[in-house]
């Protein structure tokens, strides 16, 4: 038998001698408030361990479990009439109502409420005390209990909101940078194109060889344009109202000034390239670009170490960026700099991979298909 299958039986055996002690966990605990049958310390651990087992499994089955708290504290209070054991009973079932409430909507755990505070008084009622303070004190916890696990429960689903809300807000932002990019990228394509056209149109009658170049130097360009254009553009839905920078868009043949520049930060930028190296698409050339740059942005700030390492491997039909390194970095963090590389790949149509190494630091990798013109 594999690994796998030997690890999910042994977890199967577990659940189920789990629940088979919860269910035994009445007639124990009835054994361990009646009159002595078996030594008293070995029945009083052995209800203890059982009481904590039950309190455990309500994570996975809060109903059942607590039912079962429930029934098994009232039949003890029947049988002892004992103001410790009503107050046990108080104190473990309204633990499990306030994690109820904290885990599950209002719609359940309303009526759980509810319908435990009523059981909770009619025991106390029937087998200890009429007393009106008593009963009003029990109401009074278990509103308690309810309230402090109802705010738990909105105060985490109100954070989770705003996680996603966050995130949603991240994702546009990296859209709209990309958007200001390739603005830059085919505003820095255009120009070369209008230049080649004027030269190509005062050469054309007396150079036409010149001019066969500036054609030809308007034909790549525009390709190339239209072939970012063509696969990013579709995925951009609004557009960027701020001003965009001038000059050309970055490129992996820039990553030789990002590492002297990170060299300033105190951190070694170690640049392998495997392959050709050779012109890549624009969108696919400034992604690259854009996603070594976070990822070393991120070693410096984050990792806590002097040295990283970026290889740039060039295939036949993709290229593959990955930067890892040695530091302390070891999950992935709440910032939005992964967001927005995953967003570059995601609309490249490519995959990437962000997070710790097996021996330790962190591991950043894209791949970045290229189309069959390049390829």
């Amino acid at each position: 038998m594999s690994a796998l299958p030997r690890r999910r039986a042994r977890r199967v055996a577990g659940t189920v001698l789990a629940w088979c002690g919860a269910a035994l966990y009445p007639g124990v605990l009835f054994l361990t408030v009646s009159p002595p049958r078996f030594p008293g310390e070995a029945t009083v651990l052995l209800s203890a361990g059982l009481t904590a087992l039950v309190m455990v499994l309500l994570r996975r089955r809060p109903l059942v479990a607590h039912g079962i708290l429930l029934f098994a504290w009232i039949v003890a209070l029947m049988q002892t009439r004992s103001g410790t054991i009503a107050g046990l009973e108080i104190l473990l079932t309204d633990l499990a109502v306030g994690y109820i409430a904290a885990a599950r909507e209002r719609r359940i755990s309303v009526p759980v409420a509810v319908v435990t505070c009523v059981l909770q008084v009619l025991s106390v009622l029937a087998w200890l005390s009429a007393d009106a303070v008593l009963h009003v004190t029990v109401v009074l916890a278990m509103a308690v209990t309810w309230m402090t696990g109802n705010s738990i429960r909105v105060r985490r689903a109100h954070t989770e909101m705003l996680r996603e809300q966050a995130t949603a807000q991240a994702v546009v932002a990296e859209r709209l940078r990309i958007a200001r990019e390739l603005h830059d990228m085919v505003a820095h394509s255009i120009g070369i194109i209008a230049i080649q056209a004027g030269v190509g149109g005062r050469v054309i009658g007396t150079q036409p060889v010149e001019a066969r170049n500036a054609l030809d130097a308007i034909e790549a360009t525009s390709r190339d344009t239209l072939s970012g254009l063509r696969r990013m553009l579709t995925a951009l839905r609004r557009d960027d109202p701020g001003a965009a920078p001038l000059g050309p868009a970055p490129g992996l043949a820039d990553l030789d000034r990002l590492a002297a520049a990170t060299m300033d930060a105190g951190v070694e930028v170690e640049v392998r390239r495997v392959g050709e190296p050779r012109p890549l698409p624009p969108d696919v050339d400034l992604s690259a670009y854009r996603i070594v740059q976070e990822a070393v942005t991120n070693v410096v700030r984050h990792a806590g170490t002097d040295r990283c390492r970026v290889t740039i491997d060039y295939r036949d039909e993709e290229v593959a960026v990955e930067i890892d390194d040695d530091g302390s970095g070891g999950v992935v963090g709440t910032g939005y700099g992964i967001v927005g590389m995953r967003e570059r790949v995601v609309l490249l149509r490519g995959d990437f991979t962000a997070g710790p190494r097996p021996g330790g630091g962190f591991r950043v990798a894209a791949k970045l298909p290229l189309p069959a013109a390049v390829a």
